[in-house]
């Protein structure tokens, strides 16, 4: 299955062209003009996007440790937190479902925060700063720690009784991309997923809001049945989203308390 992920060439060269449509669309009609901020922060994400990937590829410093780490995971896991292999054997019977957390794996974590950012920057605008922050922060820290080589349950020894589900039906995203394997540790699949539920349930009005709990929900099944993290990964993901959180909102009551008007994330820009 190819991998709906951008390489960071890709990204880059989106993000020239979106810098082009916003120069091109602010120079419009008036009724193209109004597309030119969406065009410029998509830029922006897109420029953001670029980086992480270029990042990902520099971390990759080998498997020393990688498998090891792993094993390590395991035995700290032991006795406060079930087998993954137990949410695996849910799934071997039914290939439908197999091949449904195989393909929710692949590409719902991208479309869902780009959706978010997309909803957010059009219908709640002053939300936006904080979001796309948050994004950077919790992105940016799980990369740090994906510095320390962690392979995930599939790639340890077959001894474990992991199996690697998607190369089972075929939909492997990794298979000769040449993309860094071994960063189990965190998820940024679920970091991703609770950060769309926290920010639709903050912002929405809607009654339905809190059926957005089913994507972080399915997203730690999903990451867990497939056998590419651990249990842990995504504790320290949301670890991670809680703490850029509480990052951000300390530092906006102590600007606030001097006397500012205006909170540190409603400075970034946006187009």
């Amino acid at each position: 299955m190819p991998n709906v992920a951008l390489s960071w060439p890709q990204g880059a060269g989106l993000a020239v062209g979106l810098v082009a449509a916003t120069v091109a669309l602010g120079h419009s009609g008036p009724r193209w003009r109004r597309m030119s901020p969406v065009a410029g922060e998509a830029a922006i994400i897109a420029g953001l996007y670029a980086l992480w990937q270029l990042a990902g590829t520099l971390s990759a410093v080998g498997p020393q440790g990688a498998y090891a780490h792993g094993e390590w995971i395991l035995r700290f896991e032991h006795g406060w937190l079930p087998s993954e292999r137990d949410t695996q054997r849910w799934v071997l019977p039914h290939r439908w479902l197999g091949e449904f957390c195989n393909l929710y794996y692949a590409g719902v974590h991208f479309a869902a925060l780009g959706a978010l950012l997309l909803w957010v920057f059009l219908r709640h605008r002053r939300y936006y700063p904080r979001l796309r922050l948050t994004t950077v922060i919790l992105t940016a820290s799980c990369l740090l720690i994906q510095l320390i080589p962690v392979a995930p349950p599939r790639l340890l020894a077959s001894g474990y009784g992991f199996v690697d589900l998607a190369s089972v039906y075929g939909q492997s995203v990794y298979s000769g991309t040449g993309v860094d394997e071994l960063s189990a540790m965190p998820s940024v699949h679920v970091g991703w997923a609770m950060l769309v539920a926290l920010i639709t349930i903050r912002v929405s009005v809607s009654r339905w809001r809190w059926l957005v709990l089913a994507h972080p929900v399915i997203t730690v099944f999903v990451v867990t049945a497939t056998a590419n993290h651990y249990w842990l990964d995504g504790i320290v993901a949301i670890v991670l989203l809680a703490a850029a959180e509480g990052v951000q909102s300390g530092v906006g009551r102590v600007w606030l308390a001097r006397g500012a008007t205006t909170r540190p994330a409603e400075l970034l820009p946006s187009l």
